[in-house]
This record gives C-alpha cells, structure tokens and sequence, in this order.
C-alpha cells in the first residue's frame, strides 16, 4: 500500500546515521525513495530538514542531503497548511502536525516520528516501525 507521510526530522537523522540497513528509519526513507511513502511537506519542514541535516555535529555530505530532499520534493506532495491552533510540547514540532492535518482532509496521512511524547496519541501519529506495517499492509 503507498501511503502519505510526514516523515519527522529525527527519522531522517537516525536513518542518515544509521549503521543497520534494517533499522526502521532506514526502511522508511528507502521507501520513501522507492515511492512506497509518498513524502508530504510544506516549505517549513523542508527548511529544518536542510538546517537540521547540514549541521557539522552530523557530517552528512552536503551531496547525500541535497539527493535526499531533491528526491523528497521531486516525487512528493509540497503543502502550506492552514494555522491549527494547536498547542504541542515542543512548537518546533507543530509545522509537521500541521500539514499532516492539512493532508487528512483528503486523504488517509500520517506523521512518523521518534518523538511520540511530543505529538497528541493520535492514530495516525506512528513510529517508523508502524509505518513499515502500514505500507507492507497491503502488499
């Protein structure tokens, strides 16, 4: 099943450093890559993703970051979502909680992160390893 997805920042951080080709955030970006996980995102998350992954404490190569997000805003779904209003534990957190609300009104979304103390318990907020489950779901 190709499900759409708001992919955390801290996903992208642990697949990027990630040793294990089997570890859940790796699996997720791959299939985001392999158009599994349609990537959803507005101009805000694309903005911390590139802060956040072109950070030196991480030494990503400037080339691997610019393929991944390339690749995220070529074969994803660029959204602006409305103001929810919606107060989380860390606001930093709320432009990805609001463009997977934005992307609900059409369609089935979720939002992976590692992070699950800093969103609502919602269904539809998942670990990697629930998002592989829901993509495999169907298949």
């Amino acid at each position: 099943m190709i499900c759409c997805a708001v992919i955390d920042t801290n996903v992208l951080v642990s697949a990027l450093l990630s040793e294990k080709d089997d570890a859940a955030t790796v699996q997720v970006v791959e299939k985001a890559l392999g158009r599994e996980i349609v990537p959803i995102f507005s101009s805000s998350v694309i903005g911390e993703y590139r802060e956040v992954l072109n950070r030196k404490r991480f030494g990503f190569s400037p080339d691997a970051v610019d393929h991944l997000l390339s690749a995220f805003e070529q074969f994803g779904i660029l959204l602006e979502p409305s103001a929810s209003g919606v107060i989380l534990p860390d606001m930093k957190d709320l432009p990805f909680y609001e463009v997977v609300l934005e992307k609900r009104k059409d369609s089935d979304a979720y939002l992976v992160t590692g992070n699950m103390k800093h969103f609502p318990a919602e269904p539809f907020i998942v670990t990697p390893r629930k998002m592989l489950e829901l993509v495999l779901s169907d298949t």
